[in-house]
Parts: structure tokens; sequence; C-alpha cells
């Protein structure tokens, strides 16, 4: 088939963006800046970010923008008041605009729990989902993708490590996965000894060597919790067991992913640490489109190493496994300790390996429910954070008293 046969084929695919001015949502603007004949912003979707939401709206120009703070409505109200462009606010706006009959996919890239609804509602309204909200997989896996079947919705991975292993699995039919080879950075701290890891800084973990995330997501990374995460996303996006499922560190980030077969047969995927190409795959599949982006020069690199994680020192990655297993809603309890734990590490209240503390408590202690519903994960995500919060004020007083 003549290239000029291809593009006649290829309907311009309306795209909603959830976390329009995060790390992904900036990159896939990006992307779709880059291919304005292929994809269009139709919507754009922002937490709290209102001058840089205005500033991709009067660039973009979506059929429709929410900022999720509802304080900030009249200000971006007013800024685009020249503009035929709708302007909602709000949560449930969110919930509803996934469901406009002219949009196609849905690109969740809110972070945290508060992309579980909306994502949700997409599904149900028949939206291919670009899924870069892990904690959606991670918090209510099982309803998700017994929703995405029932509603014949598919789900392209957007994350390097999903996006891998799916262009891995492309054209292997019923071919069984023997093991899925999960590829981790290790972070800034791989080669910290765990009392080095009791100081490290908000700065020196925000750092990191590879990757250009947004704050929640490089915490996750430098603690692990991210890979932890990856690993429940990919037990239900591909069907396997944790057990299945190999984390390896590879430092250089080149293999972003690899697929064992039953005859032994790994198939790997490579490119640069670049999230605008497993966007743009996910935007633009089954096709691939050209990205901008240099090729591997493989006479330039040095090395590919790999290593075991150590979850002694990073046991965020343990504790993922443990709450995949128990199933049920501990891995909703996993996921709303983890926020709250690195929000207070952001605000610089707690120290790093405080974290993983505050995480396993939670596990212990939050009521467990083994086949929860929405409104279960709704409560457990509830009960989780004020847990958290209280466990954290008690600590403060203790040591106010020891003063």
């Amino acid at each position: 088939m003549g290239q000029s046969a291809f593009c006649m084929e290829v309907k311009k695919r309306n795209i909603a963006i959830l976390g329009s001015t995060g790390s992904i949502g900036t990159q896939a603007l990006d992307v779709i800046s880059r291919h304005p004949d292929r994809f269009a912003a139709y919507a754009l979707v922002a937490n709290n970010q209102v001058e840089l939401l205005i500033q991709q709206a009067r660039t973009f120009l979506p059929e429709v923008v929410v900022i999720a703070n509802e304080s900030r409505y009249e200000q971006l109200k007013e800024a685009l008041s020249d503009l035929p462009i709708k302007v909602w606010c709000g949560s449930s706006a969110i919930e509803e605009v996934v469901q406009d009959a002219a949009i196609d996919m849905v690109l969740t890239a809110m972070v945290g729990f508060c992309g579980l609804k909306p994502t949700i509602n997409a599904i149900t309204a028949g939206k291919a989902i670009a899924l870069a909200n892990k904690e959606t997989l991670v918090v209510a896996g099982e309803l998700i993708t017994s929703l995405a079947l029932k509603h014949r919705t598919p789900i392209l991975p957007v994350d390097s490590e999903h996006s891998a292993i799916f262009q891995c699995l492309n054209g292997e039919g019923n071919n069984r996965i023997d093991k899925i080879l999960l590829t981790a950075s290790g972070g800034p701290f791989r080669t910290y000894s765990k009392e080095a890891l009791k100081t490290v800084s908000k700065a020196e973990a925000l750092a990191h060597p590879n990757w250009n995330m947004g704050d929640k997501v490089t915490i996750d990374s430098s603690t692990m919790m991210n890979k932890g995460f990856e690993m429940i996303e990919a037990k239900w996006l591909f069907g396997v067991d944790p057990e299945q499922i190999e984390v390896l560190v590879h430092p250089q980030s080149i293999i972003h992913s690899m697929v064992q077969f039953e005859d032994g047969s790994v198939m790997a995927q490579l490119g640069q640490p670049d999230m605008r190409l497993p966007i743009q795959y996910a935007f633009s599949y089954p096709h691939r489109l050209e990205s901008g982006i240099a090729p591997l020069d493989f006479v330039k690199l040095a090395q590919l190493t790999f290593e075991q994680p150590d979850m002694d020192r990073f046991p965020n990655l343990l504790y993922a496994y443990e709450a995949i297993r128990a199933g049920g809603n501990m891995p909703c309890i996993l996921n709303a300790a983890n926020e709250v734990a690195v929000s207070l590490f952001l605000e610089e209240r707690i120290g790093f390996v405080q974290m993983s503390r505050l995480i396993e408590q939670a596990m212990q202690r939050v009521t467990f429910v083994k086949k929860p519903l929405l409104d279960d994960y709704l409560h457990t995500d509830q009960e989780t954070r004020e847990f958290v919060k209280s466990t954290y004020r008690n600590l403060q007083s203790i040591n106010n008293v020891n003063k």
C-alpha cells in the first residue's frame, strides 16, 4: 500500500487530555503539535495550573477546558472569554467531559486516585483509553479490566515499560508468556546504603538520572514504588501472575522492557528514554509515525547492564508484591498510603525512609476487604489517607514531647 493510500485511510483522532499541564500532558501536546493532521486536542483538563492551561487553550483551541480547582474557574473563564471554548470546573465536569460523543480517545494522565472515576466514565462511554495514570489499575485493576472487556474498550498503555511489553506482544497471538522482564532505572539512589538513604533530600530525590517526569512520579521512582505499581499494572494489562513478572534494574533505560516466551526466546523493545515515543504510539496505534526523536546509535552505547533490585533498601517494591498477592483492596491501601507519604515528603515533613514505614503500617492496620466494589475503593482510599495523616500527627506529638 502506498503512502498516499495510508494517509487517506487514517481518521483524525479527537483526544481528551486529563492532566494536560503535567509532564505527560505537555509531552502529549507536543506530539499533537507535530501531527496536527492526525490528532486534535479536543478537551484539556488540569488540576491547578491555570496559567499554563490558559496558554495551552489559546495554542490548541480545544472544544472545552476543565479546571479541577473551582477557585481558578473565574480566572480561566475570563482569560478565554474571547474564544469559542467551553470552560468548566470541578470533578463532576471532568467525569462528564470524557463522555463527549466527539472524543475518540482519552489520555488519562492525572496523577493519583483522582483519575479512577473519569477513567471508568470514559470506558463505559466506549472511549479508547491511553493509560498514563497507573494508580487506576493499581487501585481497581479487576474492576477496570472487566469494564473494558464489557464495553469493548481498548486500553493502550502509555508507561514506557508497558508500551514496550505491548509492542513485544504484537503479532504473537496466543503464544504463552513465560515471564515479563520489567526494567527499572534504579533511580537516583541505586547505589546508596540504607544509612545514606536516611538523609537524602527532596532535591536529590527529584533529580532523576534519565527521565523527565512530574514530582510525584519522580519520588515514586526514587523509592521504587513506581516499579511496584508498574508490576501491578502489568498483571492486569497482560493477564499474568505476579510471579511471572521479574523486575530488573537497568540503569541506562535503553531497553524499556522484555517478554520471555515458553520456548526461551526473549523479545525486547529499545529506544531513547523519551516519553513522547510511547505517548505517540498509543495515539497512532496500530501505525507508527515520525517522532523527531533521534534513533539509538548502537555504536555509541558503551554497555547495557542489569542487576536485581534490592528490596531491603527499597521495601516499597516488596510491599507492592505483597499487596497484589493479598488482592482485594490491599493495592488501594498501598496507593493511598503512598500518595499521602509522598506528599508529606515533598512538603519536607518526613524523611525518605519514613515514607515506607507509613505505607507498611497502613497495610497492617487499615480495614481489609476481600471483594471490594467501587464504593469500597472510595471508602478505603479515605480511611487510608486519614490513617496515615493521623499516624504522622501522632509521631510529631511524640517527637515534640521528647524534645
